[in-house]
């Protein structure tokens, strides 16, 4: 529903609720224009005053007052005068009544009257503190980020929030906090097959992190540009049983591949030695080759080798 306040501005209300302020541009003028205004004001003002004063006689009140008026005047233009750098914008206010936004560059000017609160659009970075959080297996693990944000609605990040940079800090922790519950630290036998994880996912994570922050943000008026993580480690009290975990399944998987390797060479060997005849075992010998063959093949420690004097039934 929508409703008229008495200063003309539409709000509308939605569950009783007002919707937060948005950005209105303001048109300010040229400050160079208004210092040569100004300059000629006080010029001529004070030139018609002193040639007022001097010219004999007794002057009319109303002639002094309105050559001190325009002197006054000239003098009221430079206390207009702003200045804005690019990337960078001011927020204009009339008795607290907001008026609009001036994005302009270089030297502006507008109604003295008007309270100028500047606000820099530039990118700004966010580098979290080392955040200890469970993960979705509950483990606890040291989680960080860098977040690269700016400032893309004036007038809700000072209107609608009471600080707008700490309030980034705060939804940035809290959506960290919220982004690490969401998945395991790395795979395990409890996480289905494909599912994501924070040390093998980190561009998912990545993309997982800037919706949720863009998210919280945008009541603020703040726009993200980019999230990475920067920190990601067990906490210390169970890192080292991670790392021995972590050193064993790396153990285990090279394991299966000097076994698999040593399997495919004995079978080679066996059809080699059978295609071309050069001697013929039977089961028994053949399960002795094999044995021994493995053995050497799957050894972490060099094996010594023993002479068989004797016949190979012997």
């Amino acid at each position: 529903m929508k409703q008229v306040n008495s200063d003309g501005d539409v709000a509308v209300k939605q569950d009783g609720k007002k919707t937060p302020r948005r950005e209105t541009h303001y048109r300010s003028m040229d400050g160079y224009a208004m210092i040569v205004l100004g300059l000629l004001m006080i010029i001529g003002g004070a030139y018609a005053f002193i040639s007022l004063m001097t010219s004999g006689g007794q002057p009319e009140l109303l002639s002094v007052a309105s050559r001190l008026l325009v002197l006054v005047l000239g003098i009221f233009i430079f206390t207009g005068l702003y200045m804005l750098q690019p990337n960078e914008a001011a927020l204009l206010s009339l008795f607290g009544k907001y008026t609009g936004t001036d994005r302009s560059e270089g030297l502006r000017w507008a109604n003295p009257l008007l309270n100028k609160r500047k606000i820099s659009l530039r990118a700004r970075t966010l580098n979290t503190p080392s955040l200890k959080v469970n993960d979705k297996r509950g483990n606890p693990v040291e989680i960080g980020a860098a977040i690269i944000w700016r400032v893309e609605e004036t007038a809700l990040a000072i209107y609608n929030v009471d600080d707008f940079e700490r309030f980034v800090n705060v939804q940035a922790e809290a959506a960290l906090r919220h982004l690490a519950s969401q998945y395991a630290y790395d795979d395990g036998e409890d996480l289905a097959v494909g599912e994501t994880t924070l040390r093998a996912g980190m561009d998912i994570v990545a993309d997982a992190m800037r919706a949720e922050l863009h998210q919280r943000f945008v009541a603020a008026g703040i726009d993200v540009e980019d999230a990475k993580l920067t920190h990601l480690a067990y906490a210390q009290e169970i890192a080292q049983v991670m790392l021995r975990r972590q050193q064993a399944e790396a153990i285990i998987s090279a394991r299966k591949k000097i076994v698999h390797g040593a399997v495919s060479m004995v079978e080679e060997a066996l059809r080699g030695l059978s295609e071309r005849k050069i001697v013929e075992l039977d089961d028994e010998r053949k399960a002795a080759m094999v044995s021994n063959l493995l053995v050497v093949l799957c050894s972490d420690k060099e094996t010594q080798p023993i002479i068989n004097t004797g016949t190979l039934y012997n």
